[in-house]
């Protein structure tokens, strides 16, 4: 499995990029794994500031749907729109094609509780 080591990670398995005071997440490629061929990505909650822990979406995939959950608190300014036609870029290649939304951090203290790519491995047993 891929866990790119400048990203930070949640334990509810979405990963972030943080790039100033805005980031970029997705969901892990152990997730992606769990849930099996993906099918569907619903997100509402553009223009929304949503708080860390609480679900901005959901993932369905043939056999589950799985909320998406905040791994920081943020503003949501976009969301990966071309994941409508494929969400399958989520299987494919979670870090990049496959990302979900970019958010405006509104407490960037809460990167503090995020884990780097060796707690991670160690979260899931990798």
């Amino acid at each position: 499995m891929n866990f790119p080591a400048e990203l930070k990670y949640s334990k509810e398995h979405e990963w972030l990029k943080v790039e100033g005071n805005t980031g970029t997440i997705g969901i892990t490629d152990f997730a992606q794994k769990e849930l099996g061929d993906i099918v569907y990505i619903d997100i509402n909650t553009i223009g929304e500031t949503v708080a860390k822990e609480a679900v901005f979406g959901t993932v369905e995939a043939v056999k589950t749907v799985s909320d998406l959950f905040m791994p920081v608190s943020g503003k949501v300014l976009e969301q990966n729109t071309a994941l409508n036609d494929n969400p399958e870029s989520v299987n494919k290649d979670p870090y990049n094609s496959g990302w979900m939304v970019k958010i405006e951090f509104t407490n960037p203290a809460d990167l503090d509780g995020l884990m780097d790519v060796e707690a991670y491995k160690k979260h899931i047993g990798a």
